[in-house]
C-alpha cells in the first residue's frame, strides 16, 4: 500500500523540488534518480512517457527498495484510472495526472493514494477540489506565471499548489513563485538538463541539484 497521501504531501514541502523525468534507457533513468537523491531530493516523479515507461518504473522502483528507502518514487502523465491502477499495483507512491479526471481522483481515493490533478483555470481546480484533491499541479506553469498563483490562492484557501513547466532552477525564478504562495515546483529539463544527461555527466547533474536545492533557503 502506498504512503498516506499527508505523508507524502509532507515530503514535497519538505523537499520543494520535484524532479520530472522520462527515458527510454532503464540505465539512465536509474542514474538519473541516483543523482537527484544524492542531490538530496527525496521525492521524484517519473513521467509515463513511452513504451518503456513500465519496466523502467519497476527498474527505478527496485533502485529504491535497494539503496533509497526514504525515496517517495511516483508516476505523472496519468491521463486515467486504468493507467493510475497499473502503476499503482506496480508500487507507485503518487500519482500525478496532466488533467483533471475525476473517475482517475475516485480510484486514488480508494486506493488512499495522493491524487495530484493538472489544472489551468479556476473550473478545473474546483474541480479538482470537489473530488477531494488536497494539492493541485497547475500546469503549464509557464503560461500561468506566479501572479496566476497569487490571484488564485485566495479562492483555494485550503488548496496547496505545485507548478510544473517554465519552472527556472534559479533564485530568481524560484523565489517568485514561492513568494506567490506554492509549496513546492515540478522542474523537467530546466533541471535535468538534457546535455549533462546525453553526455552522462551525474557529477555535474548531481552538482546542479544540489546548487538549485540551495536556492530553496531563501522560501517561505
Amino acid at each position: 500500500m502506498a504512503p498516506h497521501p499527508e505523508t507524502i504531501i509532507a515530503a514535497f514541502e519538505q523537499s520543494g523540488i520535484i524532479p520530472v523525468f522520462y527515458h527510454d534507457d532503464a540505465d539512465v533513468c536509474c542514474e538519473v534518480l541516483q543523482a537527484c537523491y544524492d542531490g538530496g531530493l527525496r521525492v521524484f516523479e517519473f513521467t509515463s512517457r513511452g513504451a518503456q515507461a513500465q519496466q523502467n518504473f519497476s527498474r527505478l522502483l527496485a533502485l529504491k527498495k535497494a539503496k533509497m528507502p526514504d525515496l517517495y518514487l511516483g508516476i505523472g502523465t496519468i491521463k486515467d484510472a486504468t493507467a493510475a491502477a497499473a502503476y499503482t499495483q506496480l508500487g507507485a507512491d503518487f500519482i500525478v495526472c496532466p488533467v483533471t479526471d475525476p473517475e482517475t481522483g475516485a480510484y486514488c481515493r480508494s486506493q488512499q493514494i495522493l491524487w495530484i490533478p493538472g489544472c489551468m483555470t479556476p473550473t478545473e481546480i474546483s474541480v479538482a477540489e470537489k473530488n477531494g484533491a488536497p494539492l493541485v499541479k497547475l500546469f503549464p506553469g509557464n503560461v500561468l506565471g506566479p501572479a496566476y498563483v497569487k490571484a488564485i490562492k485566495p479562492l483555494f484557501p485550503n488548496l496547496k499548489f505545485m507548478p510544473t513547466g517554465g519552472v527556472e532552477p534559479t533564485r530568481v525564478s524560484m523565489d517568485a513563485w514561492f513568494d506567490a504562495g506554492v509549496v513546492c515546483v515540478g522542474m523537467g529539463s530546466n533541471l535535468l538538463a538534457k546535455s549533462l544527461i546525453e553526455s552522462k555527466d551525474w557529477a555535474s547533474l548531481k552538482e546542479k541539484i544540489v546548487q538549485t536545492f540551495a536556492f530553496l533557503g531563501s522560501k517561505p
